[in-house]
């Protein structure tokens, strides 16, 4: 297999977990279909070829990245670019003006709850420049120390950028972390930050992930801290 540029060694189970760090969507909530539309209708408007499939590995990238992997090489003027950002953006905040705390997935509150008691501090690190609001639509803002972004780093997943950002912004260092994600870039990205990191969903979808799980229904802070940080 072809190393990336960011492969690092493995994350070191040496320490406890003190902190928790989520990517948005697909592990608190799922917009998937709500960027799906938004990206169909944007490359409808443009003559550009797009399918559910090509939706599907946009999971992870920023809205640039996204884009520029939608027109497949295709050079246009930045003015261009950032019209067609801005457009897609409005349509996606229709989507999401419309959210509550049911499009939560299942196991979120539970679990945030169960770290709350456990004293874990808790961050979100999205490819999405909307995690605030989103977060706030799904009532958890109360229950996330540090809430961050792509935006905020110079260098957007599968780089550690905004996992270390978000570690830092916790007070932790990387050994002190885990990661939930559910996409292979963002997996990719935590791993390069020496963080350990669970996968969520498709095992093909996360990489090499310490451990998949179908999702964070049922899960509990306890079994986290044994498999992660044996002997401990």
């Amino acid at each position: 297999m072809t190393r990336s540029r960011f492969d690092s060694l493995a994350p070191v189970n040496c320490r406890p977990l003190r902190g928790v760090i989520f990517d948005m969507d697909g592990v608190l909530t799922d917009t998937i279909e709500f960027h799906y539309q938004t990206w169909q209708r944007l490359a409808d408007e443009e003559g550009i070829p797009f399918t559910r499939q090509a939706n599907e590995a946009l999971r992870g990238l920023s809205r640039r990245d996204s884009l520029l992997r939608i027109l497949q090489g295709r050079v246009l003027p930045e003015a261009k670019i950032q019209e067609l950002l801005e457009r897609k953006n409005r349509y996606f905040r229709s989507f999401i003006d419309t959210m509550t705390a049911e499009y939560l997935l299942p196991g979120v509150q539970v679990f945030l709850h169960d770290l709350r008691q456990a004293g874990i501090k808790t961050a979100v690190a999205s490819a999405s420049q909307n995690v605030y609001i989103v977060i706030e639509k799904l009532g958890i803002a109360s229950d996330i120390d540090v809430i961050t972004n792509v935006y905020d780093v110079d260098r957007p997943k599968p780089a550690p950028d905004v996992f270390l950002y978000a570690a830092q912004q916790l007070g932790l260092g990387p050994q002190d972390c885990v990661v939930f994600e559910d996409a292979e870039s963002g997996v990719e990205a935590a791993r390069a930050a020496q963080m350990r990191v669970i996968g969520l969903g498709d095992a093909a979808q996360v990489g090499a992930a310490d451990w998949v799980l179908p999702g964070l229904e049922g899960v509990r802070w306890h079994d986290v801290q044994a498999k992660l940080t044996p002997g401990v």
